[in-house]
């Protein structure tokens, strides 16, 4: 079965890959296995499937895994109670005290507070480099470093690193190049195929895409960091239910058509952005003058749903901006089917006030939703005009 699902298209992965139907029952729709433990033929006698309890593996969890992995190319998917229980696990398992990691300098509030205040308590060390640069990530390696630790495209400022230099980079120093992949979805760029040796999702976002689930996934074809993430997943027990399991499941199935209105609603908004006069500048990798827009066109099916742009006037104007949107919803999160607006320096990003990933008050960012594209062109303008 593995070796046919490599071969089949994205969308048909997305339907059937892990999701057999139910041999019992014939339902087509994998069932959600809401059990906390399962009865044994005698001590040690765990029938088919080896499930015994469902901190360590449950049926529902097992076909969501399967199916992410065949959706990045991968040979394991491990499905976590949130993006960051998964990115935790993932440099807990990489990295001992003493080690470091590099980050790039634009990236999720949660990934750098996760690394500034809790990884350095245990004597993990880490710099934060412009990813992009390869000349200065490659002089950021140490001895000690084990983590290459990258976001493409970036949050919130959408850059953009060349995933197949990275790992070059990472393989010369020794290091586990992990790519965060939320923002372009396995639907729109495949980091495994480019040399990374992990992919991270917030499942939370454009996978669940209907903003009603938390999770997160670690994807990778290394049989040993396999090994480790599941060790400490099931040590440390951070894992999601078999019905969010299920929720995300479900999203992943329609990821193709979403990504494809997203993507053509966030390039409507962005043209209309460009030629506004209280807009000083647009982040979105589509752009041509974009900075990374060449690596971004290489590697990446299409753009995406998020955008970001400056406000002019400062931080108080952007403000203004987010509070007179009717559509954009003023919320936290993104990747879900509605649109959201939000302010990164106060909101998301507000942990890295005072870093060298400190966020511009003035910069708003958008999730475009795959809702009606001139209304939602209508509701910015309005919003800052």
């Amino acid at each position: 079965m593995a070796d046919e699902t490599s071969r089949w298209g994205f969308e048909t992965r997305a339907i059937h890959a892990g999701q057999e139907p139910d041999p019992r029952t014939g339902s087509v729709i994998v069932p959600i296995y809401a059990t906390s433990t399962f009865a044994q033929d005698g001590v040690g006698g765990v029938r088919e499937g080896g499930y015994e309890y469902s901190r360590s593996a449950n049926p529902t969890r097992t076909a969501l895994e399967q199916a992410l992995a065949a959706l990045e190319g991968g040979k394991h998917g491990l499905a976590f109670a949130s993006g960051l229980a998964a990115s935790d696990v993932a440099l807990r398992s990489m990295t001992r005290p003493g080690d470091h990691v590099i980050l790039g300098n634009d990236a999720y509030g949660g990934t750098f507070r996760l690394l500034d205040k809790v990884l350095t308590q245990w004597g993990v060390e880490y710099t934060s480099v412009d990813l992009s640069d390869l000349t200065a990530t490659r002089a950021a390696l140490r001895p000690t470093t084990k983590v290459i630790w990258s976001e493409t495209p970036t949050n919130p400022l959408l850059g953009i690193a060349d995933i197949a230099a990275l790992a070059a980079v990472a393989a010369e120093g020794g290091a586990k190049l992990v790519i965060d992949n939320t923002f372009a979805t396995p639907y729109l760029q495949s980091p495994l195929g480019l040399g990374a040796d992990v992919v991270l999702h917030s499942t939370t976002k454009y996978l669940g895409g209907h903003s009603d689930v938390v999770g997160g996934a670690l994807i990778t074809s290394d049989d040993d960091l396999r090994d480790k993430f599941a060790f400490l997943r099931n040590a440390a027990g951070a894992v999601p239910s078999p019905f969010d399991a299920w929720l995300v499941l479900r999203g992943a199935k329609t990821l193709a058509l979403r990504m494809e209105r997203h993507s053509d609603n966030a390039e409507r908004i962005v043209e209309a952005l460009l030629n506004h006069p209280k807009v000083t500048k647009v982040y979105y990798p589509g752009l041509p003058e974009h900075p990374g827009h060449e690596v971004a066109a290489k590697q990446m099916r299409r753009f995406g749903g998020m955008v970001s742009f400056s406000v002019a006037g400062g931080e108080e104007a952007a403000l203004a901006v987010a509070a007179r949107t009717k559509l954009f919803i003023l919320a936290e999160s993104l990747g879900g089917i509605e649109s959201l607006i939000e302010h990164p320096g106060k909101m998301t990003h507000a942990s890295t006030t005072g870093s060298p990933l400190q966020i511009a008050g003035d910069i708003l960012r958008l999730s475009v939703g795959i809702e009606d594209g001139t209304d939602l062109v209508n509701d910015l303008l309005k919003a800052l005009d």
